[in-house]
């Protein structure tokens, strides 16, 4: 039998630290942000960006690649895994 994890549990296995990066389009990451919030930022809607969310599923940083979301979750001191 395959074990069903709540939100909750899923967060619980990995501790406060662990945190998840995926790739995201940059057309998701724009349609939740204030438009005025976009004026600074010059990415194209197609672009591929990486999202870093907790382990229960809340974004919290955007980076333009891989190596800068990774670096980002080493710098706050949490354990950063790849989501396929």
């Amino acid at each position: 039998m395959t074990p069903t994890f709540t939100t909750e549990d899923f967060a619980a296995l990995g501790g406060p630290a662990l945190v998840y990066v995926r790739p995201v389009s940059a057309s998701e990451v724009m349609a939740g942000a204030p438009a005025e919030a976009l004026e600074t930022f010059h990415i194209q809607p197609e672009q591929t960006l990486y999202a870093l969310h907790s382990a229960n599923g809340i974004r919290l940083a955007v980076m333009v690649d891989k190596d800068s979301a990774y670096a980002a979750a080493l710098a706050n001191e949490l354990a950063p895994v790849s989501v396929h």
